[in-house]
């Protein structure tokens, strides 16, 4: 089994609530952190984002964009994730009137996105698409929209969390994309009723996610690059440093007997 020795690494929209690129960086920097994950909004002012993360010693390897910024000339998308040091770009997100209801919808954007595909692989990058909970609708025909939408080759960017909020097992659609995976986004769900001003979601190790059999999962699947997320945290800090260190807990400690215990021990709030 390949254990995980990629970077300890965060979206960035987790921290989006801190008054500044220094004080987030600052933070997830203390709580174990060497890499980001860039979102949309960021990508205005690149020089700025590049110097506070060689200020602060971190990697970009990845970054999310949105679809409409491929939109006629990706070389923005282009720029900015070269001058950050990515190798991986990925799109996230279909607004709800733009989601398709059928499989017809769904190769259609397959189609698109394989156009992009092929401009960000000619600039020497990598792309990828990530999903939420709507591509795990059934449709008619008992199909799903991601099936369509990756076809034969699209890489697969996997928030776990997202599939099993569907209502789907995570395990065998990580397992059926095997191979086609460079990233998935390191993300808990707290127990029913509790968090509901947080999306439901949890701080890494605090909810209700079997993180330690997916840990080895993925490093069976060889997936190389592993993100904590949080789409809306209560207390940014609290999650990075909560999450920073269960997510350094399964990545030392997962193959071990007591591989269960990835929550941080001293942490009550």
């Amino acid at each position: 089994m390949t254990k995980y020795s990629g970077p300890v690494s965060i979206q960035l929209w987790s921290t989006r609530d801190s008054l500044s690129l220094d004080e987030q960086f600052a933070q997830i920097r203390e709580d174990g952190f060497t890499d980001v994950q860039p979102f949309h909004d960021q990508y205005e002012d690149v020089e700025s984002l590049k110097v506070a993360m060689d200020r602060h010693g971190l990697s970009c390897m990845s970054g999310h964009f949105r679809i409409d910024m491929f939109d006629g000339d990706a070389a923005p998308v282009i720029q900015a994730a070269k001058a950050l040091g990515m190798d991986l770009v990925v799109a996230p997100w279909l607004e709800p009137e733009d989601r398709p209801t059928d499989v017809e919808g769904w190769k259609a954007v397959h189609r698109r996105l394989c156009g992009i595909r092929d401009v960000i692989h000619a600039a020497g990058l990598r792309f990828a698409w990530h999903n939420h909970d709507f591509e795990f609708v059934e449709l008619p025909d008992g199909s799903f929209g991601i099936e369509h939408l990756l076809g034969d080759d699209i890489l697969f960017a996997v928030d776990i969390a997202w599939i099993q909020r569907a209502g789907q097992d995570p395990l065998p659609w990580l397992r059926r994309y095997a191979g086609r995976i460079p990233a998935v986004h390191v993300k808990d769900i707290a127990p029913a009723g509790e968090n509901e001003d947080q999306m439901g979601f949890a701080d890494v190790g605090h909810g209700v996610m079997d993180w330690a059999a997916l840990w080895q999962l993925l490093n069976e699947l060889d997936v190389s690059l592993r993100i904590v997320e949080h789409d809306q945290p209560g207390d940014w800090r609290r999650f990075t440093r909560r999450s920073g260190s269960s997510f350094k807990n399964l990545m030392f400690h997962n193959d071990t007997a007591d591989s269960k215990a990835v929550t941080d021990p001293i942490a009550g709030a």
